[in-house]
């Protein structure tokens, strides 16, 4: 049964150094939002439950202990892959926040793939290799292409923006296919067009296109020691994606550790 509690942060915590990483983010951004935490646990098997709840009291009051912020506990047992989907919807969770070792780490994360635990899910997740700094988030790099559902990405830029007062970076890779540079420019119009009614700072960066997006992407956010990267999952994803890596999983498990928050598609996200 979950509390009564308005749209916490969930993070995802299989105990390890990373799920404590992404709990230090978590606490960092419930003090800029006034959010409520959730530390959600799955387990394989039902005998389990008990002593894990037990470990996770323990955990959340350390947290308050140390941090003034007492985490709501959950734990399930079944699949990582739905369990934690379905947590986020049934508390409406604004955000999840989930640890990462990178490209080998994100895929052990689960057994299998990471990926599956992000895609489908109501509420974005911002994924992380390490601590936050000491710095606020003050550059957030925000990649776009072709595809329409790219826009949902700027409801959560006017979110980051009134939180951390940043600058976005609208980064994009000029495509010799007509169709493709045509509906990338209409992206870049409503984005440019969006934020600035909004009052948001921004510049644009044309990337180098014979790299390929994500590594492009990766390679300006650290250049400019970007805290942040929005991405949008790829809709409907298919199976060889897993398998083969799409290219936000690229993103997601970038060499220079920053942290990405991917948002998935939905139809009743507007940007107007």
């Amino acid at each position: 049964m979950i509390n009564n509690i308005e749209r916490p942060i969930v993070v995802p915590w299989d105990y390890s150094n990373k799920a404590e990483c992404a709990l230090n983010h978590a606490i960092r951004l419930a003090k800029f939002i006034q959010k409520p935490i959730v530390l959600v646990h799955i387990t394989k098997k039902e005998s389990e439950e008990q002593q894990n709840v037990e470990k996770l009291i323990a955990k959340s009051k350390e947290i308050e202990q140390n941090h003034g912020i007492l985490p709501q506990i959950i734990v399930r047992t079944g699949n990582i892959f739905t369990e934690i989907k379905k947590v986020i919807e049934e508390c409406d969770a604004l955000l999840a926040i989930m640890g990462t070792h990178g490209m080998k780490g994100f895929q052990k994360f689960t057994g299998s793939w990471a990926l599956k635990v992000i895609t489908g899910s109501k509420a974005p997740f911002i994924v992380v290799q390490d601590n936050p700094t000491q710095a606020d988030v003050q550059k957030i790099v925000l990649p776009l292409d072709f595809k329409l559902e790219e826009r949902e990405k700027l409801v959560w830029a006017n979110f980051l923006a009134n939180t951390y007062k940043c600058k976005f970076y609208i980064c994009y890779i000029e495509s010799t296919d007509q169709i493709i540079r045509k509906r990338t420019i209409g992206n870049i119009k409503a984005a440019v067009s969006y934020l600035e009614n909004k009052g948001i700072n921004y510049e644009l960066q044309k990337l180098q296109n014979n790299e390929g997006i994500a590594t492009a992407c990766v390679k300006f956010a650290k250049s400019i020691d970007s805290g942040l990267i929005i991405i949008m999952t790829t809709k409907n994803i298919r199976f060889q994606d897993y398998v083969l890596g799409a290219s936000e999983q690229q993103i997601i498990a970038n060499e220079a550790k920053i942290p990405v928050m991917c948002v998935n598609p939905r139809t009743d996200i507007k940007t107007e």
